[in-house]
């Protein structure tokens, strides 16, 4: 498909879906600087919190979206079985109070597992947004399994917030590699929303051991 016709299909998609993004909380207004940080946060926890708050602060968002998404697919083809999205978002949403957050499902609304269909119909709805990717180093790490990965670093600028055990890593990364020539300098944070992509930075900060599959790995299987 072309790129004028998936940015076609894109706009059809947000007009179709405009009354259900907006029942879910996604009011954006015009110039805003909105970071999105997706993620099945199966199950949440601190450092989760500690990615989003390091990316608030050092990239000066105005906004940051929680996109809850239904299942992770390369988890899910791993043989994890995801908590129910709407316990997951309930949690979410309650560890959102009085901050500067929104958490959303509309992926599930969507109806598509993949980060890149959601990001081009986030961009279609709202065009004069100025959207940043969140994620932590773990995730940078797996990006190139990603679907679409080096269209998807083409669409949107990229935060990496350090995360331990992946910090060295996630640096010699296939993306890391890829892109390498679209880094820019952590000097430039506060910049990056508005930046034309490919553009991504690596953000240290101190560090969380925690993981949500540490987590999984401790928590008693239903029915055992």
């Amino acid at each position: 498909m072309s790129e004028g016709l998936r940015s076609a299909h894109a706009r059809r998609r947000a007009a179709a879906g405009r009354p259900a993004a907006l029942r879910d909380g996604l009011r954006l207004a015009p110039g805003l600087r909105v970071g999105l940080y997706g993620g099945s946060f199966d199950p949440l926890h601190e450092g989760h919190s500690h990615v989003a708050q390091e990316a608030l602060r050092r990239l000066r968002l105005d906004r940051l979206v929680w996109l809850v998404s239904p299942a992770n697919p390369l988890k899910v083809r791993a043989g994890s079985r995801p908590e129910d999205l709407a316990i997951r978002l309930a949690k979410v949403r309650a560890a959102l109070r009085g901050a500067s957050g929104t958490a959303s499902g509309l992926e599930a609304r969507l109806n598509s597992a993949y980060t890149l269909d959601l990001i081009r119909w986030l961009k279609a709805r709202f065009p004069a947004v100025a959207f940043v990717w969140i994620m932590g180093a773990d995730s940078l790490e797996t990006f190139h399994r990603w679907n679409g990965w080096q269209d998807l670093a083409r669409e949107i600028p990229i935060a990496v917030v350090s995360r331990d055990g992946a910090m060295i890593s996630s640096r010699v990364s296939p993306m890391a590699r890829r892109f390498a020539f679209a880094r820019r300098p952590l000097d430039q944070a506060a910049a990056l929303a508005r930046a034309r992509p490919p553009a991504w930075l690596y953000i240290p900060a101190p560090l969380h051991r925690i993981s949500s599959t540490a987590l999984r790995r401790r928590r008693p299987e239903i029915g055992a």
